[in-house]
């Protein structure tokens, strides 16, 4: 890699490098220390391909999520095996992996748009905008650069768009899938919600389990099967289809109620 070497969306690779470095190495004690994370799957991201891959996954906070999976992604081809222990995994990370967010919250501060330069597509959200609900077209230029991303490497998308449980998942997904015929991962995390304010930006509690979960690539018929067949399965694969309320008590729903109420009016 050159000094002057950029990347599709004309970020300096030197300077990408050195910035996940930092961001890994003033978060790892969130997952490794204050907190444990569980992990499941490192096997799986070492026998996936360079690039065209998409993980899906269900989310629990802004940051804390993806940065785990870079933590974990980087931790597994680097030969560590469900762990993310000695962080010297870090000092080559690959620097062709991208996750799709928010264009409003990517710019709202300086931490935010450095965590951008790390890695994010950034697209505009059809659904919601400064707080408010809208309903507008989705951009084409947005689809096209999670395409870019994923002709040059990997991709993370949370499809609820949202951080409250159990949301329907948005049919962009599906048709980025459709369109790109990307490898597509589940991924399952649990214990962010609890561990971290909305935000992932701070340690709320400390001693929680984390986990992650890789599953296997889900296989999808591009051609012939349908948005809504798609959209299915990866509400199944991501443990987020509605019919999984039916296995969880309604004491521990209340619960997790309870909680984004209490979220919700601290962060108001």
């Amino acid at each position: 890699m050159g000094l002057f070497d950029k990347n599709p969306f004309g970020h300096n690779l030197y300077i990408k490098k050195w910035l996940i470095r930092i961001l890994a190495l003033l978060s790892h004690q969130r997952y490794k220390g204050f907190n444990t994370l569980e992990i499941e799957g490192s096997d799986i991201i070492r026998s996936l391909p360079d690039r065209n891959v998409l993980f899906v996954s269900n989310h629990q906070t802004y940051f804390a999520d993806v940065v785990a999976m870079f933590h974990v992604f980087n931790a597994s081809l680097s030969g560590r095996e469900d762990s993310i222990k000695n962080l010297g995994y870090i000092w080559q990370p690959k620097l062709n992996m991208y996750y799709v967010a928010a264009a409003e919250t990517m710019r709202k501060s300086l931490l935010t748009k450095i965590m951008a330069y790390a890695g994010s597509v950034s697209v505009e959200r059809t659904w919601r905008s400064e707080g408010k609900d809208v309903k507008r077209q989705v951009k084409m230029s947005d689809i096209s650069s999670i395409g870019l991303a994923l002709n040059d490497g990997w991709v993370i998308t949370f499809p609820q768009g949202t951080t409250t449980p159990w949301k329907p998942l948005r049919k962009g997904t599906a048709h980025i899938i459709k369109k790109y015929k990307p490898v597509v991962v589940p991924v399952v995390i649990d214990g962010f919600r609890r561990s971290f304010d909305k935000k992932g930006l701070r340690v709320k509690k400390k001693g929680i389990l984390q986990s992650m979960v890789i599953k296997e690539p889900l296989q999808i018929d591009y051609e012939n099967e349908s948005s809504e067949s798609i959209i299915e399965k990866l509400e199944y694969a991501i443990e987020q289809h509605p019919s999984f309320l039916k296995v969880i008590s309604k004491k521990d729903l209340m619960a997790v109620e309870e909680e984004n109420k209490q979220r919700k009016w601290r962060n108001s």
